[in-house]
């Protein structure tokens, strides 16, 4: 038999499907192992796809690059973000979901043998993604500081190489829910000026911040509109995972390198779902339900956090809340298991599927794993302290 491609020679399996097997159909189990949500996709979205089924335009090819609707409703959406006006027709390209926004980004941008700062932990699929275009990542670990996650900037610094192309960061990160202080923005566009790489800014989940925390887009700060590439999507923010429409924006010069990347990749992205995104992009902001999802997931998170309190190995707390997205990082480390070890017991004793962060980051990765709070309601997660505790406490 022939010999399999090299460029996914140590190329790891993602994990969490691993574990979405094993947990089957059993509807006593926690399904907290994978980035779904049960929080209803906006009305306003199924009334324009079934519109759509029948409409001549969103049956076709063309164009390539995403309707011309949904490419102005991304121009302002970002406009309104960053102040910075970007040319809709030069500057946005449409994809075929978020995932394939920041391949074709990574495919454009960055050349085999080159580095690529990611944090550590961040999602495998980003860490894969940049060895899958021939390229090193660089880890910069966050670190626990007072009850949050912060970037460790001494180490970005040290980051800094001849051979550093990008900097590859999702806010707010996944798996860890960290998000980004005004400081350490500012020390991510210093070091991509001062070392003359693009910034790869996976936006998927930006909107979604708790306890009052505001946007802030790295394009705002000065000097980054003409090297950030902003990657989005419509699968967390308006709850629509099924429909794989994602954006990429930046400075035309890079657009036109992930244009040509985007057709010979996907060609399109799926016509019937970006009419949807662009009427609830452009429209009243109510429509899209995500204050009151926000809400939800909070109060999910909240449950979680309240519950994890009072379970103490001795050696520190165990879990550090989400201040934004839908996952956060339960330290089974403390407990002497690794996160694959953990992950199993967690499902066989206590009925908690939760995926193990073995590939998920470097020196914060199999001290882990995974519990996304996106996918269960409240009462669902009401005594998941028990569950831990009788998975992992001997």
């Amino acid at each position: 038999m022939p010999a399999t491609a090299k460029r996914l020679d140590g190329i790891s399996g993602i994990g969490l499907d691993r574990v979405a097997l094993a947990a089957g159909n059993d509807p006593d189990i926690l399904r907290l192992e994978n980035l779904d949500t049960d929080v209803a996709v906006p009305q306003l979205a199924v009334a324009e796809t079934v519109r759509a089924t029948a409409d001549d335009d969103s049956n076709s090819w063309l164009p390539l690059t995403g309707r011309s609707e949904l490419r102005e409703a991304v121009s302002a959406r970002l406009r309104s973000q960053c102040g910075h006006d970007y040319d809709p027709f030069r500057e946005v390209v449409i994809t075929c979901g978020g995932m394939e926004g920041l391949f074709n980004s990574l495919l454009a941008l960055v050349d085999p043998g080159s580095e690529v700062v990611v944090t550590d932990p961040t999602y495998c699929g980003m860490i894969n993604r940049v060895r899958m275009v021939g390229a090193t990542p660089a880890f910069v670990p966050f670190r626990r500081h007072r009850g949050a996650w912060r970037l460790d900037l001494e180490r970005l610094e040290a980051a800094a190489s001849p051979s550093c192309r990008a900097v590859f960061i999702m806010n707010p990160s996944m798996p860890s829910g960290a998000v980004l202080n005004a400081g350490e923005w500012q020390a991510i566009a210093d070091f991509c000026q001062r070392n003359d790489c693009w910034l790869i800014y996976n936006a998927a989940m930006e909107n979604i911040l708790y306890d009052g925390r505001a946007l802030i887009h790295p394009a705002s700060i000065p000097g980054m509109a003409e090297r950030t590439i902003t990657v989005g999507s419509a699968s967390k923010e308006y709850r629509m995972i099924g429909w794989k429409v994602g954006w990429v924006v930046g400075p035309h010069a890079a657009l036109d390198a992930i244009a040509k990347a985007h057709i010979y990749n996907t060609a399109d992205a799926v016509g019937i779902a970006q009419m949807p995104v662009a009427r609830l992009m452009s429209g009243d902001p109510a429509r899209s339900g995500l204050a009151d999802a926000i809400a939800q997931w909070q109060a999910r998170r909240d449950v979680i956090v309240d519950e994890l309190r009072g379970i103490d190995p001795g050696s520190g707390t165990v879990l550090v809340p989400a201040a934004g997205g839908w996952s956060m990082l339960l330290d089974v480390g403390q407990f002497g298991l690794t996160s694959l070890e953990a992950s199993q017991r967690l499902l066989e004793r206590g009925r908690v599927a939760a995926t193990y962060m073995r590939d998920w980051g470097s020196e914060n990765a199999d001290q882990f794993v995974r519990l996304v709070f996106s996918n269960e309601p409240v009462d669902r997660l009401a005594g998941i302290g028990d569950r831990v505790k009788q998975s992992l406490v001997n």
